[in-house]
Formats: C-alpha cells, sequence, structure tokens
C-alpha cells in the first residue's frame, strides 16, 4: 500500500514521483536545515533527541537511521552516545547527504527504504524521521525494517499526521501550507525550497491514517505499541521485531 495516492498536481504519474521527489530534494536540499528550523520553531533537535529517549536508544547500539537527510536525527543519536562506528545514515538524494556535512561524523550510504542494502539482523535500532510519506510501499519498506532489526531490535517512525480535529486540521494546514512555504522563499528566494515545503503539506494531508500504519507495521511482523502523539500534529510508532 502506498502512503497516499499519486499526487498529480506535483507529477504527471506514479512512475513519475520517484524523479520528483530526487529532484526536490536535491535542489532544496541546501535550503533544508533552514527550512526545517522554520517547521519546528527551532525545537526539532530537542524533540528528536527526546524521541529518541523515549524509543530506548543507548549508547552501544547498532544503529540505522532512513531517510537522513542532512542528518538530523542521526546527530540526535550521536548525542545520546551512540557511536559514529555504530551508526549510518542512509537516504536517496546524493544533495542531502552532501548537505549532512564533509567529513561526516557517521556513514552514509545512497538507498532506499522498500530495498536496505544491508544484511538481515544488522541493527539493534532503526528510526526514520518525517519521510515515512515518501515511501514506494508501506508493507515491503517494513518487512526491509524487520529483516535488518535484529531480534528484539526497536524501529522508531517520527511522522506529522493530519489533525483529527477541525481546529486543529485548519491550524496546521494554514501554518503548513502557506506560511511555513512563504517564509521559506523570503529567507531563500528559491522557488525549489518553497515547492519542498508546500509539498510537505500536501503529503500530510493525503497521507493513510495512522491505523494503517499501525496495521502494516503489525503486518510485517512488527510488535507494535500504540501510538503516542504530540500536539496533535507530531506522532510517534515504535515498534520492535520479536
Amino acid at each position: 500500500m502506498e502512503p497516499h495516492p499519486d499526487l498529480t498536481a506535483q507529477y504527471a504519474a506514479d512512475t513519475a514521483k520517484p524523479r520528483f521527489l530526487m529532484d526536490l530534494f536535491d535542489h532544496g536540499a541546501r535550503h533544508y536545515a533552514r527550512a526545517e528550523r522554520i517547521v519546528s520553531l527551532g525545537s526539532g533537535f530537542l524533540y528528536r533527541k527526546k524521541a529518541l529517549e523515549r524509543a530506548g536508544l543507548r549508547a552501544g547500539m547498532r544503529v540505522l537511521d532512513v531517510a537522513t537527510g542532512t542528518g538530523l536525527v542521526a546527530r540526535a543519536a550521536l548525542h545520546l552516545g551512540v557511536a559514529p562506528g555504530d551508526l549510518i545514515g542512509l537516504d536517496p538524494s546524493a544533495g542531502m547527504l552532501r548537505e549532512a556535512g564533509h567529513p561526516m561524523p557517521f556513514r552514509a550510504v545512497r538507498g532506499v527504504a522498500d530495498a536496505l542494502p544491508f544484511a538481515d539482523a544488522s541493527f539493534d535500532f532503526l528510526c526514520m524521521g518525517f519521510a515515512l510519506r515518501h515511501v514506494t510501499d508501506l508493507a515491503t519498506t517494513f518487512a526491509e525494517y524487520r529483516r535488518v532489526l535484529r531480534p528484539g531490535g526497536t524501529l522508531l517512525v517520527l511522522e506529522i499526521s493530519r489533525p483529527s480535529s477541525a481546529i486543529g486540521y485548519r491550524i496546521a494546514k494554514a501554518y503548513l501550507q502557506q506560511v511555513v512555504p512563504f517564509v521559506t522563499w523570503l529567507g531563500t528566494r528559491d522557488d525549489g525550497a518553497e515547492l519542498m515545503m508546500r509539498y510537505y503539506w500536501h503529503t500530510i494531508d493525503a497521507c493513510v491514517p495512522p491505523q494503517i500504519i499501525l496495521d502494516a507495521m503489525g503486518g510485517a511482523g512488527l510488535r507494535v505499541a500504540p501510538r503516542t502523539t504530540y500536539l496533535g500534529l507530531f506522532s510517534e510508532y515504535v515498534g520492535a521485531r520479536p
């Protein structure tokens, strides 16, 4: 199952989606850190760190950060004591990986979530920050996550979910569809960066309900915890390989 229907206002057909996403993130990579600070009002790093703590990340674990982007979640893991040699960041976008820094404080690999280039049972902890909406298929992705986790290993997926209340939805839509893209454009004067942030809201708005995500995790053979939410917008999905 796809995480959301095709967004034909942005790309013509399903086959065009991977190319659209690659171009979008490669081009917008140099502005991503600034855009993220706008979206999170500067609280993004602390939130990621606390979410990793809540999921049980600790020093000594071997960690895979899928869709690492510019390394925001990965750097939070390093601050929690994960050794650079125990951390791998994976992302399909060369532009994003370049923006993560040279030299990177962790190993970076190009690849996609639904075809992970790692052996079975390679990691104690797998995390994905705000990118589940961009995978090709939920069932395939979660099956891959289970495959590369060691028995007892933990999966943490951070996502932004469409608020269930009418007023929460209106506030989120106004902020993420209008304010964030406009402020991003003011700060960058880059149409591609603005498009990246407009697309951000479109995928949130069109994403399948949280229960579908939980069901896909369980269907892949993961032991699933109840979803945790913050501010009615931020969702934390935690699972484990039995």
